[in-house]
C-alpha cells in the first residue's frame, strides 16, 4: 500500500510540472528555456541542502550518473520548449506515448518478463489517452515541436530506466541536477534571443521555482526511491495516469471544462493501469 501511495504522489508531482510549465508559457512570464533553468537549479539547490542535512556530504558520481545528467537534461528542456507551439494534449499524448514506448523497450531489452495482461492494459490506458487528447480542430503545433516532445519523452524514459539502478534515490538525483544546471546554463546562454523576449516576470520565476524545488526535485527523488520495487513495464503504465491528472489540474486550476470525453478517456486510462499492475509476473 506505501508503494502505491508513493507512486501516486509523484504521479501528481508529475503532472503539476506540466500545469505549472503550461501556466507559465502560456501567460508569457517567462522564457522555456529560462524556465528549464530556473528548474533545475532551484531543484539543484534545494536537493544539495537536503543530502548537506542528512548525510554531511555530497557525491556527484554513481551508477549511471553520465546517462542521468544527460537524460535529464534533454528532458528538461525539451520538455519546455515543445510547449511553445503544442497543444497541450497533443504534447501530453506524444510525451508519455513514448516513455511508454521507451520503458518497454528497455523491459524486453532487460528481458524483463512482460505478462500478456500487463500488455492489454498499457494498450488500453493508451488507448484511452488517445481518446481523450485527441486534436479535434487542427491544434497541433509545428512539426519541430512535435519532435521536441518525442526528444523529452525519450530523455524521461531513459532517466527513469537508469533510475532503477542508480544507487542511493536522494543523492543520485541531487547529483543528476547539480551536474545539469551548468549543461542547461550553456544551452539558455548560446541560444539566440527571440525579438519578441522579455524579459522574466516574478509569476514566472515562482512557478519555475516550485516546478524546480517541490514538484520536480522532491518528486524526482521519490520517483527513484520506487522505481527499484517497479517492474519497467509497470512504471511505465502508471506515468500514462499523468496526462490525466494534468487534465484535472488543469481544470481546477486554469478553469477548463470538464466534458464527457474527458470521464470517458479517464476511465479507460486509468482501468489500464489498474490491469498492468494487478497482471501477474508470469
Amino acid at each position: 500500500m506505501r508503494l502505491i501511495l508513493l507512486t501516486a504522489l509523484v504521479m501528481v508531482a508529475f503532472a503539476a510540472n506540466s500545469v505549472l510549465n503550461r501556466a507559465a508559457l502560456t501567460g508569457g512570464d517567462i522564457s522555456p528555456l529560462t524556465f528549464a533553468w530556473i528548474r533545475v537549479a532551484s531543484g539543484a539547490l534545494a536537493l544539495t541542502v537536503l543530502v548537506l542535512l542528512r548525510d554531511r556530504r555530497l557525491s556527484l558520481t554513481g551508477p549511471f550518473r553520465l546517462t542521468g545528467v544527460l537524460s535529464l537534461t534533454l528532458y528538461l528542456l525539451a520538455f519546455s520548449v515543445a510547449y511553445v507551439s503544442l497543444d497541450a494534449g497533443v504534447g501530453a499524448l506524444i510525451l508519455f506515448g513514448g516513455v511508454q514506448v521507451t520503458m518497454f523497450a528497455g523491459a524486453v531489452l532487460m528481458r524483463e518478463g512482460v505478462p500478456p495482461a500487463r500488455w492489454l492494459g498499457a494498450g488500453l490506458a493508451f488507448g484511452g489517452l488517445v481518446w481523450l487528447m485527441w486534436p479535434g480542430s487542427g491544434a497541433a503545433g509545428s512539426v519541430l515541436h512535435g519532435a521536441l516532445m518525442l526528444a523529452a519523452a525519450l530523455g524521461w524514459g531513459i532517466y527513469s530506466l537508469a533510475g532503477r539502478r542508480s544507487g542511493e534515490p536522494l543523492r543520485a538525483t541531487a547529483a543528476n541536477f547539480i551536474l545539469a544546471t551548468p549543461i542547461c546554463l550553456v544551452v539558455l546562454t548560446v541560444m539566440p534571443v527571440a525579438p519578441d523576449a522579455v524579459a522574466p516576470g516574478a509569476r514566472g520565476i515562482v512557478l519555475a521555482v516550485i516546478s524546480g524545488v517541490v514538484t520536480s526535485a522532491i518528486g524526482y527523488a521519490l520517483w527513484y526511491s520506487v522505481l527499484p520495487r517497479l517492474a519497467a513495464s509497470v512504471a511505465a503504465v502508471a506515468q500514462l495516469t499523468v496526462p490525466v491528472i494534468a487534465l484535472a489540474g488543469g481544470i481546477i486550476f486554469l478553469g477548463e471544462a470538464v466534458t464527457l470525453t474527458f470521464v470517458m478517456g479517464s476511465a479507460l486510462v486509468l482501468g489500464g493501469v489498474l490491469l498492468s499492475v494487478l497482471a501477474p509476473r508470469s
